[in-house]
């Protein structure tokens, strides 16, 4: 063999970073850009149907609610922590409020404040679980959700609550203000609060440092433990109020009605972290996640795409967003 065949074979020195800077685009703004062409591709499949303001709103208010909610389970993820009772826990809390407006009686507000109530104890359960029971999160609010699932057949029998639901209660979802759904309203109020909070406030920095570094944090005299449970009190609280908002959209109470909005909540929220930021989780991020998400599906509603290819969108949306966070984090340590 000659000495020409035995020399190795070098990539070009230039070759590593430009390799390096295409997969830090790619984590950065590899969401971004799938967004944009998936907006351009719809466009120009179904001009008259997918690219009109009427179809614009839509899309926002369909997506509301999994803003709320996974906008919520983004401050839990930032501390480090996961929460998987969110959707159990937002399917009993909407069994609860119409149950407590038709069954009991209650005045509206006073329903609704009970129920986020119980979304806040259900975080501060998690939390405590979590911190001084030294649960792994993914058992403790996995186990959580369990029990929530039973107390909610207990308190429903598993029927749906329909009948006697008052217009005034379907109207804070379903009304309007100049035109705007109330729920886009209303999600744009919790997610600039959540966003202003993460990112404006001392609250803001501890919740970011704690994610980052808990035993740095420790030593710089925030309360860790504190902190957590703060996380999951927000997450429970969000889930609390998407569930009010989705039983006053559907008119009743039902025992699984925002299951599925777990899976979504985390799809977004991972992909978020691919958004703009090496790996980091923020609201911003997780906002154009569900974006992304309520976007695919109301294309393929559009192209009359069977229902099963929802699922299938989504699961490969949620292993891509690992995957984009994942090289986020790596390109960012180097």
């Amino acid at each position: 063999m000659s000495q020409i065949e035995d020399r190795p074979i070098v990539a070009p020195p230039a070759a590593v970073p430009r390799a390096k800077a295409a997969l830090g685009f790619l984590a950065r703004y590899g969401t971004i850009v799938g967004l944009a062409l998936m907006i351009a591709t719809f466009s120009v499949i179904s001009p008259v149907a997918f690219p009109t303001l009427a179809n614009g709103v839509n899309v926002l208010n369909q997506a509301s609610l999994a803003m709320i909610i996974a906008g919520g389970l983004t401050i839990a993820v930032i501390v480090g922590e996961l929460d998987l009772s969110i959707g159990f826990a937002a399917s009993m809390e909407g069994v609860l409020v119409t149950g407590l407006i038709v069954h009991t009686g209650l005045p509206i507000p006073v329903a609704i404040l009970a129920v986020i109530g119980v979304g806040a104890l259900i975080g501060l359960l998690n939390g405590l679980i979590v911190t001084k029971a030294r649960v792994n999160s993914v058992i403790a609010t996995l186990g959580m959700g369990t029990i929530i699932v039973g107390l909610n057949f207990a308190y429903s029998s598993g029927v749906p609550i329909v009948a006697g639901v008052p217009e005034a209660f379907l109207d804070i979802s379903l009304g309007r203000f100049y035109g705007i759904p109330h729920n886009i309203i209303i999600m744009v109020l919790v997610l600039g609060f959540l966003w202003f909070v993460v990112e404006r406030t001392a609250v803001g920095q501890a919740i970011q440092a704690v994610g980052g570094n808990p035993a740095a944090a420790r030593l710089s005299g925030i309360n860790v433990d504190g902190i957590k449970i703060l996380g999951f009190v927000v997450s429970g609280v969000c889930a609390a109020i998407t569930d009010i908002l989705l039983a006053a959209r559907l008119g009743s109470g039902t025992t699984s009605a925002a299951d599925s909005y777990l899976l979504t909540a985390f799809a977004a929220v991972f992909l978020g972290s691919a958004t703009l930021r090496d790996g980091e989780f923020h609201v911003f991020g997780t906002f154009i996640g569900v974006l992304i998400i309520a976007i695919g599906f109301n294309g393929l509603a559009i192209f009359g795409a069977p229902t099963w290819t929802q699922f299938v969108f989504q699961g490969a949306i949620l292993i891509l967003a690992v995957g984009l966070s994942s090289l986020g984090r790596v390109l960012s340590e180097e």
